[in-house]
């Protein structure tokens, strides 16, 4: 589960939720720096909310070669929160100074100059932008989930996996499960067959809000544009609302226990139903993916206040179910994971930052693009109404707009509160432009 805090003060605002080896001539990174006569890598932090401030904590505690060299925000007291807290935490591995704190929106192309592995972790829809800028400067790079909202997007995230994989670089996904012992574990025992065929897999990512639960909790002094970039979780411009958001850590788990294949199609519904809440997303959603051998998933996920909340993939087997965020399996074969499973944020890094060294670097563009392609056509079934297949989803040009090259500190923001502080849905299912949800007034591009 995601590292988030809650609360909405104005300095827990601007912490909170982040708004916005090299390769050099055929040198991997790890020779490079030997060449330099240092072990050092350079690393380089785009989005100083709290899972930016985790993930550079992780890359410096899974390598003491790190040196974190540039951090990039579109909020200046962002910028200076996260370099003070991580000075604190790594005095002598937190070496950038006040010229290596960059605010704008802009600010990662300076943090790419800067470094040799780029962290990317903040609002989704830049992450395709940012990615493949960091890999088409011969960066290796570390990226949030999800790795795009709309098909547009995820298309050229899969492009830069590709250009990456040309150039030698590693890719790391915020992904964590794959990292996890226990789930690992797990999934490999049901791709052996441990709880015989697949029938079906239920995924439920039920909890409450991001971020405070009303419109009082909204700071002041902010335009409604800045108010937008730092609370990316709650506009569907910016997070691509909460099945890519959040339930794609699920759907990657059941892509990855179904042997990486996709589905062939899906249906979804959602809504709001709760309360007033500040921003426009969904507070629930369902939807149902359907693969070619008969097999279903069923995914939940809801963000609604004062209601049962799980966070849990469960994957059922003609001969047994198995429990991969619990290590266990139940049936003919029954099994408890006994080893010592490892936070999976740091081991990922520690796997990452050694594969670098050892010039191998690792790559998970295949499953990272794959995973987040799966939620990017549920939530498309749930904006639209409609029953969406994985032919139209891959194949789609459609951007949730405004596209991220388009978006400047300064713009109109794409929606706005009526006079009682409640925002429009993003989408209402079955109103649709050429065939698309009409987002936010927009359809395929």
């Amino acid at each position: 589960m995601d590292r988030e805090r809650d609360g909405l003060s104005r300095r827990e605002f601007m912490r909170g939720a982040a708004a916005t080896g090299v390769t050099m001539a055929g040198l991997s990174l790890a020779n490079a720096a030997h060449a330099q006569g240092n072990d050092e890598i350079r690393v380089g932090l785009v989005g100083c909310g709290g899972r930016g401030i985790g993930a550079a904590a992780n890359a410096m505690d899974a390598d003491p070669g790190v040196r974190l060299t540039a951090l990039a925000d579109v909020f200046r007291e962002r910028v200076d929160d996260a370099h003070s807290h991580l000075k604190e935490r790594r005095p002598d591995q937190v070496t950038a100074d006040a010229d290596h704190c960059f605010v704008g929106l802009d600010a990662y192309k300076d943090v790419i100059e800067a470094s040799d592995v780029v962290l990317i972790a903040n609002a989704a829809k830049f992450h395709p932008m940012q990615m493949t800028a960091a890999i088409e400067a011969g960066k290796h790079v570390f990226v949030e989930k999800p790795h795009a909202i709309d098909p547009a997007g995820i298309q050229q995230a899969a492009r830069a996996m590709e250009r990456a994989k040309e150039n030698g670089l590693g890719v790391l996904s915020g992904l964590q499960s794959r990292f996890q012992a226990n789930i690992r574990e797990t999934i490999q025992r049901v791709q052996d067959g441990q709880i015989g065929d697949i029938v079906a897999i239920e995924e439920n990512f039920l909890r409450g809000p991001y971020f405070g639960r009303n419109f009082q909790d909204r700071p002041e002094n902010l335009r409604e544009i800045e108010l937008q970039y730092g609370s990316q979780y709650r506009f569907a411009w910016l997070c691509g609302d909460d099945v890519p958001q959040s339930l794609v850590h699920n759907m990657d788990r059941a892509t990855w226990a179904l042997g990486e294949t996709p589905p062939t199609r899906c249906h979804g519904l959602a809504g709001r139903s709760g309360e007033p809440v500040f921003g426009d997303v969904f507070d629930h959603h369902a939807v149902v993916y359907h693969y070619e051998n008969g097999v279903r998933v069923y995914a939940n996920c809801r963000t609604t206040q004062n209601c049962y909340n799980e966070n849990s993939s469960t994957i059922m087997g003609a001969k047994g179910i198995a429990y991969p965020m619990q290590g266990r399996i139940i049936g003919e074969t029954p099994w408890t994971f006994e080893g010592q499973s490892p936070d999976p944020y740091l081991e990922e890094h520690r796997e990452f930052f050694k594969s670098i060294r050892d010039g191998n670097p690792l790559h998970c563009g295949d499953y990272m693009t794959r995973s987040t392609l799966v939620t990017i056509m549920g939530q498309l079934s749930c904006y639209s109404g409609r029953e969406i297949t994985w032919q139209e989803a891959e194949q789609s040009a459609y951007v949730l707009p405004p596209a991220a090259e388009e978006c400047t500190w300064d713009m109109a923001p794409p929606t706005e509160p009526d006079a009682d502080g409640v925002y429009p849905v993003p989408a209402t299912p079955g109103v649709m432009e050429n065939g698309w949800p009409a987002a936010y007034g927009a359809g395929q591009r």
